[in-house]
């Protein structure tokens, strides 16, 4: 049998939803994605929704996130959002959308790398890029886990994801480059940390994770050969994101379920 509260919240959920009523199960968990219109974040939406699981996919221009559309248009599990994550009344006004609703998954996954050229140190750096990778990649990312934080507690699975990369490594740094993209994901690392030794006494589960290079728009420019392809990035992330535990949260995983270094 169905606890009353959680069939209260799915039944709260419909009508955020438009009331339509195969919009979400109530045995099945939910997942919050951002920046779900491509790459990573799509095919996260893709995987969830073919667990039967509700997808809450968060982008910044739904009217143009075509493939999202049509997998939505598919599966009336998966519910787009507009969200950009760097506006925080946005964020703020989600999570009052969803004041209700147990959320078991949330996938901090929306960044940016900006270019090459611009971050590297005495060669005249762009630092209103720099401002914007930080908001976008490590600011944001808290600010989303803070307003959230009630939905994960509420939920069967407690679970807080972070989209991280190698080049957050201090300890695996050995040659000097993306100076803007590399703080980012260090910050990230550090917040996050934070996050799960606070939040440990309360369930919270957290993830620092490395995708590896996929086969995404960031990494366009550089050959296929050396990039992973997007289904398997994200079959890792899901494999991880279901070991999640106690004993493991707070830890920063590389793709192949090993730690790297902080």
């Amino acid at each position: 049998m169905i606890a009353l509260p959680r069939i209260a919240a799915v039944l709260g959920t419909l009508l955020l939803l438009g009331g339509t009523a195969a919009a979400a199960d109530a045995t099945a968990p939910t997942i919050l994605i951002t920046g779900a219109n491509r790459g990573i974040g799509l095919e996260l939406v893709r995987q969830s929704a073919g667990r039967g699981w509700n997808v809450i996919a968060a982008v910044r221009k739904p009217a143009e996130a075509t493939e999202l559309k049509a997998l939505a248009a598919a599966n009336p599990r998966v519910a787009i959002e507009p969200l950009d994550v760097t506006d925080f009344a946005q964020v703020d006004a989600l999570a009052a959308k969803y004041k209700d609703r147990p959320i078991d998954v949330l996938v901090n996954n929306a960044g940016i790398s900006g270019t090459m050229q611009d971050q590297n140190f005495g060669k005249h750096s762009d630092w209103e890029m720099y401002e914007r990778i930080l908001r976008t990649n490590t600011i944001a990312p808290l600010k989303i886990a803070e307003a959230f934080l009630p939905n994960l507690l509420a939920s069967g699975q407690k679970k807080l994801v972070n989209i991280s990369s190698s080049e957050g490594s201090i300890g695996g740094m050995t040659h000097p480059r993306n100076y803007f993209y590399r703080t980012s994901k260090a910050g990230l690392n550090m917040e996050m940390r934070n996050v799960a030794l606070s939040q440990k006494g309360r369930g919270l589960l957290v993830a620092n994770i490395n995708p590896g290079m996929v086969d995404t728009d960031m990494l366009a420019s550089l050959p296929k050969s050396m990039l992973r392809p997007k289904e398997d990035a994200v079959k890792d992330i899901l494999r991880i994101t279901d070991q999640l535990d106690a004993d493991n949260t707070g830890r920063f995983w590389d793709y192949s379920g090993k730690e790297l270094p902080w």
